[in-house]
């Protein structure tokens, strides 16, 4: 690895690593979102796709194929296949959760409607699925549709969490799991699938994906009390206006005296909220240490994902992996 590679992020240099197949990846984007007849699609699509993502979960398959020695196309489709999965399911998402802002910039739902925004992710996960037909796997068209349909559950599970003060953290984890990690597992399953890669490595290259998408929706989670507004793309302290039952608030809830459970129950359970309160949940979060506590519980997943990675040939993408995993929580060390 050269001292220019050295210099960058991890992320940077993965993306460097796999740029051809990357630059076919968001040619091929360009291509299939297009619909001759309905120009606010492309509109739609290119509002969210072009605003900066990191494009993660695509190289994720692109490595995977790779490490696992794979010298077909079929990995072009399958990370344009993830990339609009999860761009799909953002566009619901911010409908459901109401939300003004995402990578920093309005959201399609506030730029249109509501209604163009679930209709273009209708639109993205059908394409979705033609190019996982195109692909001739049964075995990834499994792995793929599994998955959107567990974010489906994930997305589900946490509307019945909103609010709901006795949510607990194996039902925190099922949610996060549900709504972020089985992209994630899917993206590096399916990359490993389509090289012809033995089953023990498969799974290896799945844990790895679970456990890298569980420790970044908790650091997510972390910094929407922990972080800042600029750095996380969205307003600080939107999970606790919302009422979402995130780790951080949790473990709190788990520790509170009778003040502070009443404190908890006006605004969650109630949504009462007053200027203040957020500065105070916050105060909270400190005395009893959970915010300390997710940020271990982020590092830890993290540490997790790299073990996945233990019996994988030796390579540099296999490192670039093995970093990842470690930049993905370098928001909260």
């Amino acid at each position: 690895m050269s001292l220019d590679q050295l210099s960058l992020k991890p992320h940077d240099r993965l993306a460097r690593a796999l740029a051809p197949e990357l630059e076919r990846v968001n040619a091929l984007i360009q291509a299939r979102m297009a619909s001759e007849h309905a120009p606010r699609i492309p509109e739609v699509t290119a509002h969210l796709i072009e605003a900066g993502g990191k494009r993660l979960r695509p190289m994720l398959t692109l490595a995977a194929a790779r490490l696992c020695g794979y010298t077909g196309e079929h990995h072009i489709r399958l990370a344009a296949t993830v990339e609009f999965i999860h761009t799909a399911t953002l566009l619901h998402d911010d409908v459901v959760d109401d939300s003004a802002q995402r990578r920093g910039r309005p959201t399609a739902n506030l730029l249109w409607d509501n209604q163009s925004s679930v209709l273009v992710g209708d639109y993205l996960f059908a394409r979705a699925f033609q190019l996982m037909v195109e692909c001739g796997s049964l075995r990834v068209l499994d792995i793929l549709s599994n998955a959107a349909a567990t974010i489906a559950e994930g997305e589900v599970l946490q509307l019945t969490t909103v609010r709901n003060l006795a949510t607990t953290e194996a039902t925190y984890e099922q949610v996060i799991r549900g709504k972020t990690a089985a992209l994630f597992a899917a993206a590096t399953q399916s990359g490993a699938v389509i090289a012809g890669a033995s089953e023990p490595q498969a799974e290896a290259l799945r844990r790895y994906g679970d456990a890298l998408g569980m420790a970044f929706q908790i650091v997510d989670d972390f910094l929407d009390y922990g972080g800042a507004g600029d750095k996380i793309g969205k307003n600080l302290g939107d999970d606790f206006r919302e009422g979402k039952p995130t780790l951080p608030l949790i473990r709190a809830v788990a520790r509170a005296d009778a003040d502070e459970r009443a404190f908890w129950d006006r605004v969650i359970t109630r949504r009462d909220q007053h200027p203040g309160d957020l500065d105070h949940a916050m105060a909270l979060m400190a005395r009893h240490g959970t915010l300390e506590a997710t940020r271990r519980t982020a590092i830890d997943w993290a540490g997790t994902a790299r073990e996945a990675l233990a019996d994988l040939p030796e390579s540099d993408l296999r490192h670039m992996l093995d970093e990842l995993a470690d930049y993905v929580v370098a928001r909260v060390i």
